[in-house]
């Protein structure tokens, strides 16, 4: 499950991914694939709040930097689950596309309920430049289990 922690006053305080569906031989397979799918889950957050809180803060390209940043921390943890995922039998387009459009409507749903967009947007931005959204740090479990078994 991946938890998004923002600044508390921001009006998010967490934002879970649950497991999502997949076609996998069984059900633990199904449930390691939809775990993995949530890395894909947290490319999409990224992403959906670089580009809003680009827009809001008045095209401020730190968003852009510590994005393309976060991009370059964890593509191989995109790549790993990929690969354990096709693995397990799960990773068709469609299971991708739910993940980051699941992922992108949760943060743009507490997005427009915070009360400020530019502290919202300033309390995303600490978190991405710190790693705290980074894959390793919010799916630690999720990500040792995929090193395991691409391992094997």
């Amino acid at each position: 499950m991946l938890r998004v922690k923002l600044v508390a006053g921001v009006g998010l305080s967490m934002l879970a991914l649950p497991a999502l569906p997949a076609l996998a031989q069984d059900t633990a397979d199904t449930a390691l694939v939809g775990e993995l799918m949530a890395f894909h889950g947290s490319k999409a957050i990224v992403e959906v709040m670089t580009t809003h809180c680009y827009e809001t803060t008045g095209l401020d390209t730190a968003y852009q930097d510590a994005a393309a940043n976060w991009y370059l921390r964890n593509v191989s943890y995109l790549d790993l689950a990929d690969r354990v995922i096709a693995r397990l039998g799960g990773g068709s387009e469609a299971e991708v596309k739910t993940a980051e459009t699941y992922g992108g409507t949760q943060i743009m749903t507490a997005y427009n309920q915070s009360p400020d967009k530019g502290v919202f947007c300033r309390a995303f931005l600490e978190q991405v430049v710190s790693g705290a959204l980074d894959i390793d740090q919010q799916l630690p479990g999720v990500l040792k289990r995929a090193q395991e078994i691409s391992a094997s």
